[in-house]
């Protein structure tokens, strides 16, 4: 089982999570992606994907983009599984901070939400002074990216395998290029 974790605002309909169930499907994988829809609330969505994680037959591998490798950094050291990080925020509850009282619109539909001070404590009280297990973790960047600062990433895991690429942005666009590499992990 491999869940994709999508970013901030996101969901199963976003450019890598359906790159990566095409790309299982034609492999005779299909069954299994798993990328569920995540709630708005950090903690909500980290019980969803706990769910997921302690109800699979194998320990799945995690691919988590943007916010979604934040959570998959977080799961990675709860639950001891491999985890490919694809342009991973660093300390979100700081980053988005700034959006306090402001309705955000999913990326893929019409629902709305108002990040609240109970966003931000969410994601400050799953944030790490370092990663967990970084033995576990393979950092996935592109420093072309004008939303995040690939060098956060890199100094914060350290410790993990790293892979940056020149050029690029935020969506990450060697995503194809590197699902063998993550296979393998």
């Amino acid at each position: 089982m491999i869940i994709y974790i999508h970013g901030f605002n996101s969901s199963s309909a976003s450019l890598k999570a359906q790159q990566l169930q095409h790309w299982l499907a034609a492999r005779g994988r299909a069954h299994e992606w798993v990328c569920p829809d995540l709630p708005d609330r950090p903690l909500s969505a980290i019980a969803l994907l706990s769910d997921l994680i302690e109800q699979a037959p194998t320990p799945p591998k995690l691919i988590g983009s943007s916010l979604g490798g934040f959570y998959a950094t977080y799961l990675a050291s709860q639950y001891a599984v491999k985890a490919a990080l694809v342009n991973p925020a660093i300390h979100p509850g700081l980053l988005l901070r700034p959006l306090l009282g402001s309705v955000q619109q999913h990326w893929h539909d019409e629902g709305t939400y108002t990040f609240t001070q109970a966003h931000e404590d969410d994601l400050i009280a799953m944030d790490q002074l370092s990663p967990a297990n970084p033995h576990n973790l393979l950092v996935l960047l592109e420093n072309g990216d004008k939303t995040l600062d690939w060098r956060d990433a890199t100094s914060y895991y350290r410790e993990a395998h790293q892979l940056i690429f020149q050029g690029g942005n935020h969506g990450f666009t060697r995503f194809l290029d590197v699902l063998d590499l993550i296979d393998r992990f």
